[in-house]
């Protein structure tokens, strides 16, 4: 939520730079954007606009009396949390005399406080935001100190809640301040040169070296060197950078008209990439690299807690299943949000396991700083190499899906869902069940068999378009196919703004059948399974009622075909990898909905890709 882009340094313009970098980083926030950066005459200069970074381009484009080559650069893109989304509310935020500008990612808890304080030492707010309290404070500093490092550093320690800041000042023209709290940032080594970013996206094009800085560090930068405080020990801090792997063309369009399409037809590649060298079916074996230090502790364990948020917690629910079927070990699934704030007994055979796209999650980081010093074993599920919850984890396994731009995500859910079945494996290495070889088989025919769902996209589109006016929709599926009637309500919510509530299918007596009548369709995950006919007679209940109903089935099935308007057939695979070829298809439904709308797929009204504040 909210992107933060900063340079410093000789080689490039650093105003071009900052802009290139928030427009990768539009997916985190795209309400307003704006830069700040040192004029002609050495005066601060900020340039804001609602919208996207694009509208700031043209504003620029505009400003030819100002706007000169920057060595020193700070942008924004946001993603409103105080405050309407308007230019006041726009970053940069600067103090009253405009030598001061930050950028802010978080939220600072105790604003309300710092702001009553400020105001009563004479200082004017002209926003709502909490971030100006941030600019005004260190000016408070500064006129005290006579030393903006200081300042900014004294600044840091009264600031309550999560940030990622950048700052500089006219006084001080050739540096710049970036700190961070609970919310990512990264720093980019160039060569005469430093990018800041929230997300390495946004630092790929110019350099692959990165630091990422860690909770409580500040850091000062000039034009050739870089030092890093440890602000809370006050110890400087000594990193090497390390190298990004991921090859930009990843982040581009390409021949897609959208991300969200482009990204699901990457799921192919995304399985391939989580099971490449995990699934050995010649040795009819699993091997998790990223759990080999722990397999010792994870023998011990007898009870694993899920935590997560949204897409990664249905991915989650899966999991559960799939855990507790092969691996025979309880689990727990809980949203991160609520985990962290429970009071629940835990011990040293209990394992907190933490899914999450980014890496970045705010709540899922809080759930697994709960447990810091209580000797449970903490586990990540994470796409982002290097993100905080990568590093915070005691052992894990990256997803390898590739950066992920549209906001809802796509290959990543299935890509989770694919590693946890492997996880669920690992797990059951040594009181493997029946399962345990048809799972390896599945695995390894779902790439192709995906690329068969997503040849069906033109049957799929032809679908949307007949439902895509109707205001409800109701998803419902038992045992596997139950998160996946979660998750594919949530898709269509996220995209097409389209009411959409996923139910357990036996519970349909016990609520929704209220609900349905002939404007309220419901998609019925019908997919081969033992329960597969107690989903029939749920289906049965609907028609009674003269409900529409789209199934998802297994190819082959001509029976379904009698009891449904529609049907969208899936290839013939076992009861555990149903999900990913189910969540694929939905994904389908649910994009070629929105673009039958008008919408705008990739960014959904009031919602941000990294959720990286409460």
């Amino acid at each position: 939520m909210c992107g933060i882009v900063g340079y410093i340094g000789k080689k490039h313009d650093g105003i071009s730079v900052v802009l290139d970098g928030l427009q990768s980083l539009e997916y985190r926030g795209y309400d307003s954007a704006g830069v700040a950066f040192i004029g002609r005459q050495g005066q601060g200069v900020t340039i804001k606009q609602v919208g996207q970074v694009a509208n700031v381009r043209r504003a620029l484009a505009e400003d030819k009396a100002t706007v000169a080559k920057a060595s020193l650069a700070i942008g924004h893109t946001r993603w409103a949390t105080h405050g309407l989304p308007n230019t006041k509310n726009a970053h940069p935020h600067f103090n009253t005399d405009k030598t001061i500008f930050a950028v802010h990612n978080g939220i600072i808890e105790n604003y309300a406080l710092l702001r009553e304080k400020l105001e009563a030492a004479g200082y004017t707010f002209v926003s709502q935001t909490d971030t100006e309290v941030i600019p005004h404070l260190i000016d408070f500093h500064y006129h005290q100190l006579n030393d903006f490092g200081k300042a900014f550093e004294t600044a840091l320690q009264e600031l309550e809640g999560a940030y990622a800041i950048a700052a500089f000042t006219t006084h001080e023209p050739g540096k710049l301040f970036a700190a961070r709290l609970s919310s990512p940032l990264v720093l980019g080594v160039g060569e005469q040169e430093y990018i800041l970013a929230s997300d390495p996206t946004a630092i790929m094009e110019h350099t692959k070296d990165v630091i990422y800085l860690e909770d409580h560090e500040m850091v000062l930068l000039t034009g050739d060197s870089y030092s890093i405080k440890n602000i809370r020990h006050a110890k400087t801090v000594s990193r090497k950078a390390e190298k990004l792997t991921f090859d930009t063309s990843q982040t581009e369009l390409g021949d897609f008209p959208h991300f969200m399409l482009k990204e699901m037809f990457e799921v192919p590649d995304a399985i391939r990439a989580a099971i490449r060298g995990r699934v050995r079916l010649e040795e009819a074996n699993v091997k998790l690299g990223g759990l080999e230090e722990v397999r010792q502790q994870l023998s011990h364990i007898d009870r694993i807690i899920i935590v997560s948020c949204g897409t990664s917690y249905y991915a989650g629910l899966v999991g559960e299943y799939l855990i507790e079927e092969l691996a025979g070990i309880p689990v727990e699934v809980q949203l991160a949000s609520e985990f962290k704030y429970r009071e629940e007994p835990l011990t040293r055979s209990t394992a907190l396991l933490a899914i999450s796209q980014s890496g970045e999650t705010a709540d899922t980081l809080a759930a697994l700083k709960k447990v810091e010093g209580h000797g449970i074993l903490r586990l990540g599920v994470v796409n982002a190499v290097g993100s905080s919850i990568a590093r915070l984890t005691d052992a894990g396994v990256y997803l390898h899906a590739g950066p992920e731009q549209a906001v809802a995500s796509t290959k990543a859910f299935i890509a989770q869902v694919t590693v946890l079945s492997l996880i669920a494996l690992e797990l059951s290495r040594d009181n493997a069940t029946k399962l345990f070889q048809p799972m390896l088989e599945a695995l390894a025919d779902l790439p192709s068999q995906a690329a068969k769902v997503l040849a069906q996209a033109d049957d799929i589109k032809k679908l949307a378009q007949k439902y895509a006016h109707y205001q409800d929709f109701l998803y419902i599926g038992r045992r596997y196919s139950y998160p996946c009637a979660l998750e594919g309500a949530l898709k269509l919510k996220e995209v097409s703004y389209i009411h959409a509530e996923g139910y357990a299918a036996g519970e349909m007596k016990h609520g929704p059948l209220a609900m349905i009548d002939e404007h309220f369709p419901t998609f019925a995950l019908a997919c081969d399974s033992p329960l597969l006919d107690k989903t029939y007679s749920n289906i049965e209940e609907i028609r009674a009622r003269k409900g529409p109903v789209i199934a998802i089935a297994t190819e082959g099935n001509k029976q379904i075909k009698k009891l449904t308007d529609d049907v969208i057939y899936i290839p013939k695979t076992i009861e555990q990898t149903q999900p990913q070829l189910i969540a694929l298809a939905e994904q389908l439904f649910s994009y070629y909905v929105a673009i039958e709308k008008g919408l705008n797929v990739d960014r959904p009204r009031n919602l941000a890709k990294s959720v990286t504040v409460e």
